[in-house]
């Protein structure tokens, strides 16, 4: 599942609009970065816990020739998942249930989501589009092509008739 996939579910189980939904995920994710970027942790109760983790140097093998290499001291992003999502994992029946439509998403509920219950109105006709003078001189070019052309005897015959 992917971060748009998961938008429309999340629109879906919480009956809020896709638009609102894919702007506080955008937003979750930025405030989350920033404040581990800074050091502190962000610990999202019955989910996981994200963390910076500081790896002190230490001394390590390269496998291929079997020398000892030192390794320096780094910084790492560490995601634990909590007790509440491991076992909900473990035991699909003690996971949340979801409401129709949210997974597999389905693109009707995806729409109703964050709407009212009152039935949506008939769409209106569409209006006539306007020619654009690109779109014309398009037109003009295929319908030129399109048709058999007379050999040039006859077009000057013609042309003569009408003058």
């Amino acid at each position: 599942m992917n971060k748009r996939e998961l938008a429309k579910a999340v629109a879906v189980q919480s009956n809020v609009n896709l638009k609102t939904v894919s702007a506080v995920l955008d937003g979750f994710t930025d405030v989350v970065t920033a404040v581990v970027a800074q050091g502190q942790p962000v610990a999202l109760t019955g989910f996981a816990k994200f963390v910076k983790v500081s790896r002190a140097a230490r001394l390590g093998r390269n496998p291929a020739t079997g020398e000892t290499i030192r390794i320096k001291a780094s910084k790492k992003a560490r995601i634990t998942p909590v007790k509440a999502f491991k076992d909900a994992v473990m035991n699909p029946s003690t996971a949340p249930k979801l409401v129709r439509g949210a997974f597999p998403t389905s693109e009707d509920a995806v729409r109703r989501a964050g709407g009212t219950t009152v039935a949506a109105p008939a769409r209106k006709a569409a209006a006539p589009k306007r020619k654009t003078a690109a779109r014309s001189k398009s037109a003009a070019r295929r319908t030129r092509t399109s048709t058999k052309a007379a050999p040039r005897r006859k077009r000057a015959a013609r042309a003569k008739a009408r003058r």
